[in-house]
């Protein structure tokens, strides 16, 4: 499966499942292991556990598997790694701590750094 049939397939299953705020972070040339991070908040610990059974359940039916999954019991933060997307699945006051989306947004300083020590 393709990466963007795999993202939204992720991204559809979450919407169908009453995720809120669903997000995708492109993160193609800030990380080698994956390319693409979904962060979705779920009402409950109970709310997140079935979005990730349901999320685990409708790559089965296309033959794939997750290559991990941490923090499925009774967890704020699920985190489902599936190759080249990566899912966190977590309660609002989780994701709000972590700010997984400000930490991926920082775009890539390399270039900046190498015209200070230039000069």
């Amino acid at each position: 499966m393709q990466e963007d049939e795999l993202l939204a397939l992720v991204t559809d299953v979450l919407d169908e499942r009453k995720a809120e705020n669903i997000t995708t972070i492109d993160v193609i040339g800030k990380t080698s292991f994956t390319d693409y991070m979904v962060v979705a908040t779920g009402t409950s610990e109970r709310h997140i556990k079935a979005l990730c059974n349901y999320v685990a359940v409708a790559l089965k039916e296309k033959g794939i598997a997750p290559r991990g999954i941490e923090g499925a019991q009774g967890s704020e933060w699920v985190l489902m790694d599936l190759g080249d997307v990566i899912l966190h699945v977590m309660t609002a006051q989780t994701r709000e701590f972590y700010q997984l989306e400000k930490l991926w947004s920082v775009e890539n300083t390399q270039d900046n750094d190498e015209e200070i020590y230039d000069e």
